[in-house]
């Protein structure tokens, strides 16, 4: 028998797309205003969004069999921001802030199922005006709460792990941060890196921050993983900031490798090869989330 399509909606959904944009067939952003207000949350927290498998997905990705068909697939999505107003002449208010934005990266090949390249694709289908689902209200603890007014921060992802970073930074520009702002992205080409006009904009706006692209698959460009580039001293070096953990916290997001976080062998801690950002930071005293003193924190995809 066939799904009714609208009367599910109506059951499941509570939220509007109020903008998509798609910047390669992998890659896209957006901005979901849900029915009731939104409540106050903290900068690097996240969002359950989803929808019904019985949405179609975007051309040329591997369709599902009909019988899960009424299930509503969710995943759990970093949020984001826009930072500045559409001219970049300013830093976005908060009441301006009416939406939940989204960034979300996905291969086609993976769409199948309940995977959340299947969700994504689902999501780059969608046109302004689509129905969605949220879940009430934002969580977590990958938060700005340690960080004080004159403390420097850095922030490293790899690829959409920005999305966090994006709103941390919003946040410590409205309220005047004193200490520096360092932002690091690492990415296969250029064209993933989809805020990249925003920042260096607020490069320019703002004397404190220093925003740093690297690609790893750029043709004619010599790219470097960002473990691999703080133990060469390059970060560093880019930055014009000394990673010391008695000054500057360090926020970590994105793909495992690059973390690196140990696990727990017979009360020993044991990091998986090769050394990642954690490892390379606790040699240097940082340590993961301390009760006091300035920390390394880090969100993992």
């Amino acid at each position: 028998m066939p799904h009714d399509i609208e009367a599910l909606r109506k059951e499941h959904y509570n939220a509007t797309l109020s903008r998509v944009e798609r910047i390669h067939e992998g890659l896209l952003r957006l901005r979901l205003r849900p029915d009731a207000p939104i409540p106050a949350y903290e900068a690097g927290q996240w969002l359950m969004a989803g929808l019904g498998q019985w949405e179609s997905k975007c051309a040329g990705c591997p369709q599902d069999e009909v019988e899960a068909a009424e299930e509503l697939l969710r995943k759990a999505y970093s949020l984001s921001c826009a930072i500045l107003t559409p001219d970049g002449h300013r830093l976005l208010a908060p009441e301006e802030h009416d939406w939940y934005e989204l960034y979300v990266a996905f291969d086609c090949n993976q769409a199948h199922g309940k995977s959340g390249a299947a969700l994504a694709a689902r999501f780059h289908a969608l046109e302004p005006g689509s129905r969605l689902w949220v879940d009430a209200a934002p969580r977590g603890n990958y938060t700005l709460a340690t960080v004080k007014p004159k403390d420097d921060v850095i922030f490293l992802a790899t690829g959409t792990g920005e999305a966090p970073h994006n709103r941390m930074i919003w946040e410590l520009l409205r309220r005047g941060h004193q200490g520096r702002i360092v932002a690091a992205v690492t990415t296969r080409r250029h064209l993933d890196q989809a805020y990249r006009d925003v920042h260096e904009r607020l490069m320019q706006m703002f004397s404190q921050y220093r925003w740093i692209g690297v690609t790893t698959r750029e043709p004619g460009e010599k790219g470097a993983w960002l473990q691999v580039m703080l133990e060469s001293g390059v970060l560093e070096e880019r930055a014009g900031l000394h990673l010391h953990p008695e000054r500057c916290h360090v926020f970590l997001c994105g793909n495992p490798g690059m973390l690196g976080r140990p696990r727990l062998e017979n009360g020993v801690r044991v990091y998986p090869p090769p050394a990642g950002m954690i490892e390379l930071l606790e040699r240097r005293g940082y340590r993961i989330d301390p009760p006091d003193g300035v920390h390394v924190h880090f969100e993992c995809y």
